[in-house]
């Protein structure tokens, strides 16, 4: 009976990430939330509450995600699960949280699935979806290069399926003549140098590469090595860090298009916003020895800032059902390290906190913003 007499006092937050495995790197985001909320208990917690933050290593494996959410929601009587990275890994809670209405907020996966109010209405995704990357990266080439001869490389699972569809719904009619050539690849390939030279040979002047981890170096490397010049490249969000273009050499990347809805930490042009400055002075008191150019703890903490605000929403109650309430009520809101003119807005029927992106391109060192906000509409 104690956990339930402390959830009177704290407010109890689950989840589950890699800390070992493939995908260790992405334990980077847990532990900045978990600095984060020491902070909001260091200056007296949530309308006086304190947080109690349970981060479980899941190693990206689908069974230790069960047998971990088990474990949180039924001994630790968490009262939100947040931020749990993962496709796969949510997909196998899914049913289960929804189940016991526990609310699954902010899905660290673009997956369109998250996004379904009327049969999962306790799951919220807190990625962009990546069909809406992929509509908005086709509007682009229509405003730009209506008579692109377009190329695409698609991981063959969920995540390449979810950029393609929103692609191919964002060019329209104009897709099927557009499109010269598609190729796709298993994760489990050493290399994708045959689908490479296929989609060259096709003439295509446009590349969409979806693309993830050592793939996206293999991509901008062997493009690169058959010097082929495509006029625009597009790699998804999630493919942009530099440590996934370093391995391919930075300037075989140069000109390259993602987009983003965060400030970039480490851009000079955000050296003196409020919200950067914010940032930097608590992990230069909370995380001193962390390697602010892996964007995973700036990503950490702009989630952290999204849920707090939806934990202040909730006034007194703290019941799931009010979280998930508060969660699917969000207006206008602004984080600290959105970019400017990206708001997070939610209603009961529209569970997509992110809709809009700025595209940016890859200078040789950094990826630059330009152009205007866009829209998935």
């Amino acid at each position: 009976m104690q956990a339930t007499a402390d959830t009177k006092q704290e407010i109890r937050i689950g989840q589950t990430l890699p800390y070992s495995g493939p995908l260790s790197g992405f334990g980077a985001i847990g532990r900045t939330q978990e600095a984060y909320f020491a902070k909001i208990n260091a200056e007296g917690g949530i309308n006086g509450r304190k947080i109690k933050f349970i981060s479980l290593d899941d190693a990206y494996s689908p069974p230790k995600t069960v047998e971990h959410t088990r474990k949180l929601v039924e001994q630790d009587e968490v009262q939100v699960m947040f931020g749990s990275l993962g496709t796969a890994t949510n997909n196998a809670v899914h049913r289960y949280l929804n189940g016991k209405k526990i609310p699954q907020l902010f899905v660290l996966s673009g997956a369109t699935k998250w996004a379904d109010p009327k049969n999962f209405p306790y799951t919220m995704p807190g990625m962009a979806a990546y069909e809406s990357e992929g509509v908005i990266y086709a509007k682009y080439i229509l405003q730009t290069k209506p008579d692109a001869k377009i190329a695409i490389l698609a991981q063959n699972d969920d995540f390449g399926r979810d950029y393609v569809n929103g692609f191919k719904r964002g060019l329209g009619a104009k897709a099927a003549t557009m499109i010269v050539s598609e190729a796709s690849y298993e994760t489990s390939a050493p290399t994708i140098s045959s689908q490479l030279a296929t989609l060259k040979a096709s003439n295509a002047n446009v590349l969409f590469g979806v693309v993830l981890g050592k793939f996206t170096s293999q991509l901008i490397k062997g493009v690169a090595e058959l010097g082929w010049k495509p006029d625009l490249t597009f790699l998804p969000t999630s493919a942009a860090s530099i440590s996934f273009l370093a391995p391919a050499g930075l300037e075989n990347a140069v000109g390259m298009i993602s987009s983003s809805n965060q400030k970039d930490v480490n851009d000079v042009q955000w050296a003196n916003d409020p919200g950067v400055k914010e940032f930097f002075a608590f992990m230069k008191q909370y995380m001193p020895s962390a390697d602010l150019n892996n964007s995973n703890y700036s990503a950490g903490y702009h989630y952290a800032t999204l849920l707090a605000t939806v934990l202040r929403a909730c006034k007194d109650d703290f019941s799931s059902e009010n979280i998930k309430r508060q969660a699917a009520s969000l207006k206008d809101v602004e984080l600290p390290l959105l970019l400017p003119g990206i708001t997070v807005t939610t209603g009961p029927d529209d569970y997509l906190p992110f809709q809009q992106l700025l595209l940016r391109r890859f200078d040789g060192k950094s990826w630059v913003g330009f152009g205007k906000v866009l829209d998935d509409q």
